[in-house]
């Protein structure tokens, strides 16, 4: 079976590849020299294709870094091995010539880059030329805190997730612990689920989760524990005033719902709370054992763990 590409199939899927990646794509002979790079280029004010000499790839990197750049290309080409990833500043103003005379480090003139290299060598060893890809660290950063975020956020309603509340329990338990925790949850979720479909629940949950946001206070740590129920950190307050601020949160959304929602079953949440103490996995069970206790009493209630007995 046919698996190589041709020149036609190769330049579609290159040119592919550079259209999502955002990556510069370098062709370089066996002396670092650029023979050929992808359009992304041009944003580096280089020019490949009108260039009258051949511009060497530490042309690219600011003067000062242009030896340790051509160190580490000359290195992979030698050994005809593939080369890590190299960080270095690029100038990248309209005007590259006068930038690099001037040493300019203004903001957006200056971008770095990391490039990788691998070589191509001849059935005997001889080097010939590399294929590098430049990617701008920027937009890798970018990535990584995107990634993070993802993984320690909640995609439906920006919060918290579970990962990251219980992360946070965790560092208070080593302080000694102490804090509150509530967990709320909207009454009959399941019900508004299965009768109205799971956009309309994922429009309630959103809106429960700003309006959770709007009512916690400086400190209060809002999250995410799955897909009906929410917790928030309390720290430095009392088990009373824990449940005052619970009690006014279910209050202030029963309220809010009744006047908003005239022809869809009325909205109303419960709470449970608990003190933050012996291990994550304990908090949170006792915090949803509240839970359950203020709902059997009909929900639209607030429940302390340690006392078995809902408010």
């Amino acid at each position: 079976m046919k698996i190589g590409l041709s020149d036609v199939e190769g330049h579609v899927l290159h040119g592919l590849l550079e259209e999502t990646s955002g990556d510069i794509v370098i062709r370089l002979d066996a002396r670092g020299f650029i023979i050929h790079a992808s359009a992304g280029i041009a944003e580096l004010g280089l020019d490949v294709s009108a260039a009258l000499l051949l511009p060497h790839i530490t042309d690219l990197a600011q003067r000062d870094h242009a030896a340790f750049l051509a160190a580490h290309v000359e290195r992979a080409l030698k050994g005809c091995t593939k080369a890590g990833w190299a960080e270095f500043p690029v100038a990248a103003c309209p005007e590259r010539a006068v930038c690099q005379d001037r040493a300019c480090r203004e903001i957006g003139c200056e971008r770095w880059y990391a490039l990788s290299l691998k070589p191509m060598c001849t059935p005997d060893g001889t080097p010939d030329g590399a294929m590098c890809l430049m990617r701008s660290v920027q937009h890798l950063r970018s990535l990584e805190g995107e990634l993070h975020a993802r993984a320690v956020t909640d995609p439906l309603t920006g919060l918290a997730n579970r990962q990251a509340f219980c992360a946070s329990l965790r560092r208070h338990l080593a302080r000694g612990g102490g804090q509150m925790v509530a967990v709320f949850a909207i009454d009959a979720m399941r019900a508004l689920r299965l009768r109205y479909g799971q956009r309309t629940a994922d429009e309630v949950l959103w809106g429960f989760a700003k309006f959770l946001e709007t009512m916690a206070l400086p400190g209060h740590e809002p999250a995410v524990l799955d897909g009906e129920r929410f917790a928030v950190l309390l720290p430095d307050v009392t088990a009373q005033e824990a449940r005052e601020w619970a009690e006014d949160v279910v209050r202030t959304f029963t309220g809010l719902a009744a006047s908003a929602c005239t022809k869809t079953p009325r909205l109303t949440a419960s709470a449970g709370l608990a003190r933050v103490e012996c291990t994550v996995d304990w908090t949170l069970r006792e915090a949803e054992l509240g839970l359950v206790l203020a709902r059997a009493g009909g929900g639209r209630k607030v429940a302390l763990a340690g006392n078995r007995k809902a408010a």
